[in-house]
């Protein structure tokens, strides 16, 4: 009996638990949290959720009930908090103004979340059933221990900042099970993102199986069991709907085409070629590394294929935003092409090519109700590049991706809207080294190694400080910035497919999700990601329970000696390295290193 009754009160005292300074977790952290005093109550055996019936809604509150009652989180760390005389909390109310508002882009996603301590009904509230999704999510991060525990005397109200928030998978270089594409959808969700940008295809492989074109992907995929099917498709688009996850696709041209040669090989120049001949300088290239071929705009069958492929894709995809590539596009490829040489020996220039291709496809996508997307090199490259007034910006978004900010920049003074995904900060395949077999780069000494980068391109790795500190609005005035959509993490996967997704993602996309959901500075406007360092521990942990692969940040021993493994020195750029720190700005109460 005795027994019983001590291991009853270490089970009572579970609800004990919360975070430190901010006595909760959230992530990302909401826009307004109040919790003036920080109290638990026990959540009811019987606990429910009385919601709107609406399909997306039903899932949803399924899904949550199932994970409020089984998950049982364990914080890492364990102070104290009042625990209410009130009773357990019996329901959880939502309301929804209008449930029959669809997912696209600017969707209101703004919810109001009320726990009182006197009642035994928690309110949440949200303008269409995308907000109540994200507030179902904050619900789900206030209850832990076991038995089930959820903090009361709490108000929150919480709308993201940008309404873009995405992550770029490229399953063409790898490829990713329809079950890995899945996982990282739901981890999305739970990080209230809600554009996944499936760059599906590109000069490696032809993964997706068109029914008007079977061809592309039986002669351009790495096989049978390498192959996105239409049923996949619907799958994938069905799941992300019940997560409010859009499901934006990628068709990349005309550059990063080579693997449409297999099925229609008249239409691609430089195809199958060495990406790098011998004895050409680096501006002589055939494609920016292994895998070559752009789509001939010049071939009078060229155009007729690109119909069929839209109109399919746009068939299976019904996400008003098709991304259209058009990064990338290397001269001597189509210098190599005798259908563009001749066109170049009448005075025909590349750009003028590039021109051709856009002012067909761009208007078709557009008449199937689309918003044409296009990485900057459309109108900002320095060789081939169009004439922006080919290209309406009410039907026009670009991608930015080079030269950070003065890229997004150059893009809103032109007066295009843009989705950031800066390579110094966002791409998240960065800092891996090479993936060239002889690379003789690997045979020199560590100095030489190290002064290249690596063998990364984009190299350093692209920590989750990094990530988190990046306005992607720095520098533009007022206006420029209601062009910013907002921001995408990429993952390229040359090295990467579903063994190690989960560890390059997270929770590194966490970062960006935060600070595209509520930003990256406190309410005096200093740079929060000191304070964010344990929340982002703690929610890694609860994120690894839930079956998400993300990797550690710190070792656990940091979050349970609060401040040691901080730092009290600022940043020095000089050259002498032993004064070279990891941190900036003035030390705050627990040792970190806050900058404004």
């Amino acid at each position: 009996m005795a027994r019983a009754i001590i291991f009853f009160i270490s089970l009572s005292q579970l609800c004990l638990l919360s975070l430190q300074s901010d006595p909760i977790n959230v992530w990302p952290k909401p826009r307004i949290f109040s919790w003036p005093k920080p109290e638990a109550t026990n959540l009811a055996a019987e606990f429910k959720i009385q919601a709107p019936m609406q399909t997306q809604l039903s899932s949803a509150v399924d899904r949550y009930l199932k994970l409020i009652k089984s998950e049982h989180h364990h914080h890492l760390v364990r102070p104290s908090i009042n625990i209410s005389s009130s009773p357990p909390l019996q329901t959880l109310s939502i309301s929804v103004d209008n449930i029959s508002v669809p997912l696209t882009h600017g969707v209101n996603e703004s919810y109001s979340l009320t726990i009182t301590s006197d009642e035994n009904t928690a309110y949440l509230v949200a303008s269409t059933v995308w907000g109540a999704m994200r507030g179902l999510e904050t619900f789900s991060q206030l209850v832990w221990g076991n038995p089930s525990c959820v903090a009361v005397g709490i108000y929150v109200w919480d709308e993201p900042l940008f309404s873009h928030r995405g992550l770029l998978l490229d399953t063409s270089r790898n490829y990713y099970e329809v079950d890995d594409i899945l996982r990282t959808i739901s981890a999305m969700s739970a990080n209230k993102l809600n554009v996944f940008h499936w760059h599906i295809t590109d000069s490696h492989s032809f993964p997706l199986l068109l029914p008007s074109d079977p061809n592309l992907a039986a002669k351009g995929s790495y096989g049978e069991d390498y192959l996105y099917t239409p049923s996949d498709v619907k799958k994938i688009i069905e799941y992300g709907l019940d997560y409010g996850v859009r499901v934006v696709p990628e068709i990349d041209t005309p550059g990063h085409s080579g693997s449409w040669a297999g099925a229609h090989p008249e239409i691609v120049s430089c195809a199958n070629k060495f990406w790098w001949p011998a004895g050409t300088k680096w501006e002589d290239r055939l494609a920016s590394e292994p895998g070559t071929g752009q789509l001939n705009p010049l071939h009078p069958k060229t155009f007729g294929v690109m119909i069929n492929v839209l109109e399919n894709v746009a068939s299976i995809f019904p996400e008003n935003f098709f991304h259209s590539g058009g990064d990338e596009i290397l001269p001597a490829c189509w210098k190599s092409d005798s259908l563009i040489q001749s066109f170049l020996s009448t005075g025909g220039t590349l750009s003028e090519v590039l021109e051709k291709f856009i002012n067909f496809v761009f208007p078709f996508i557009v008449a199937l109700d689309k918003t044409a997307i296009y990485w900057e090199d459309v109108i900002l490259d320095n060789e081939i590049k169009v004439d922006p007034s080919y290209l309406y910006p009410e039907y026009t978004i670009f991608q930015s991706w080079k030269n950070g900010i003065e890229s997004t920049k150059k893009i809103v003074q032109a007066g295009y809207r843009v989705i950031v995904s800066s390579s110094d900060y966002y791409y998240l395949d960065c800092g891996h080294g090479g993936f060239l077999g002889n690379d003789s780069l690997y045979d020199q000494p560590p100095e030489i190694q190290k002064a290249a980068g690596g063998g990364s391109w984009c190299s350093p790795f692209k920590t989750w400080q990094t990530v988190y500190n990046y306005d992607i609005t720095e520098g533009l005035t007022e206006e420029e910035k209601e062009l910013v959509l907002g921001g995408e993490v990429a993952l390229w996967s040359e090295q990467a497919d579903g063994t190690v997704v989960d560890a390059r993602l997270w929770p590194r996309t966490s970062a960006m999700a935060e600070a595209l959901w509520s930003g990256n500075r406190d309410e005096t406007g200093k740079k929060r990601y000191a304070e964010a360092t344990d929340r982002l521990n703690e929610w890694r942990h609860r994120m690894v329970n839930r079956g998400i692969g993300a990797e550690p940040i710190q070792p656990l021993w940091c979050l349970q000696n609060p401040g040691m493994c901080n730092t009290v020195h600022a940043y020095n750029s000089g050259d002498d390295e032993e004064n070279v720190t990891l941190s900036t700005g003035s030390v705050g109460s627990k040792g970190f290193a806050d900058s404004s």
